[in-house]
């Protein structure tokens, strides 16, 4: 048994069993991929895989097993490499974000600066998606951390730290009705047509709920996943917006005007995720520091090490 013949059980199963497109991946051929899971599969004494033929058609129960293990000692590889290269190159090296585009535009650009400053030959890069991709990239080990407000509580691969609490927020066109509201309501939002979230994105639950827990049925008449979306279409007229609060910026949307609702919507939590048993750089731990001070490395370790098997 060796370490490349674990690398070729993940790849044909992350491209969908398909030994020709793992063979393509991994830069190697097809008969080359098949006999040495063969050679596994002697070697274990069962079979990994179901097969129709020559065609590869799923996992066999002991299969399923092997794989995990298989993953877990890759993935425990490449933290060994990390850890050389943590000592070999303190300050180099290259940290990926997968954020969703809230945080990324709000949240992240003086973090981003602070860190780039301080780490001048960390190659870093920001990916966005939704919720349930970035959790995935972060599975899938094509991203080292994950920053959102939904979903990511929801995977049980990741350890999750709550980052920091926010408010909603209802921005309007100048001189709308809303404007003149001693206390803004639900009941008095319920009578216009709403511009908000995609229902996977910045805490749209929260609004959600709002309303019906009070019965009401907004009139939803768009949703996006970018909150320059919203605002864009607020300003011309189609409805009003209910965003998060750190997304109105009085300076540059002098277009719109803003009413707090955090009186209104519960407070949304932004967390961090990140793979468990992930080894961590020295400038991981310090990123997620500089967006969340009270995730010091010391926090950070030991949620690490308390979700380790």
């Amino acid at each position: 048994m060796n370490l490349q013949q674990l690398r070729y059980l993940d790849g044909i199963v992350r491209h969908g069993l398909k030994i020709s497109d793992a063979a393509e991946a991994l830069y190697t051929s097809q008969p080359g991929i098949s006999k040495q899971v063969r050679l596994l599969e002697e070697e274990l004494g069962i079979e990994i895989f179901v097969r129709n033929g020559k065609r590869i058609t799923g996992l066999t129960e002991p299969g399923k097993a092997i794989l995990d293990i298989a993953q877990r000692m890759l993935h425990d590889a490449d933290n060994l490499k990390h850890v050389g290269q943590e000592f070999s190159r303190q300050d180099s090296g290259s940290l990926t974000i997968a954020t969703t585009h809230t945080q990324a535009r709000y949240a992240l650009p003086t973090v981003v600066k602070q860190f780039i400053k301080r780490y001048p030959k960390v190659k870093l890069g920001l990916h966005q998606g939704n919720p349930t991709q970035i959790a995935q990239q972060v599975l899938n080990g094509e991203a080292d951390i994950a920053i959102a407000t939904e979903s990511l509580a929801l995977y049980d691969e990741l350890v999750t730290l709550p980052c920091y609490e926010w408010n909603h927020c209802v921005i309007v066109p100048p001189k709308h009705p809303l404007l003149a509201e001693k206390k803004l309501t639900l009941e008095k939002i319920a009578q216009y047509p709403i511009i908000t979230y995609d229902f996977a994105f910045s805490g749209r639950g929260k609004i959600n709920a709002a309303f019906e827990a009070r019965k009401l049925a907004p009139n939803i008449v768009l949703t996006a996943i970018d909150a320059d979306v919203i605002k864009t279409y607020v300003e011309l007229g189609l409805g009003i917006g209910i965003l998060a609060r750190m997304a109105f910026i009085p300076e540059r949307d002098k277009h719109v005007r803003m009413i707090d609702a955090a009186h209104l919507f519960q407070p949304s939590t932004t967390k961090i995720a990140i793979r468990k048993n992930e080894y961590l750089r020295g400038y991981t731990y310090d990123f997620i520091e500089l967006f969340a001070p009270h995730l010091t490395r010391e926090v950070v370790a030991n949620a690490m090490h308390a979700a380790s098997p």
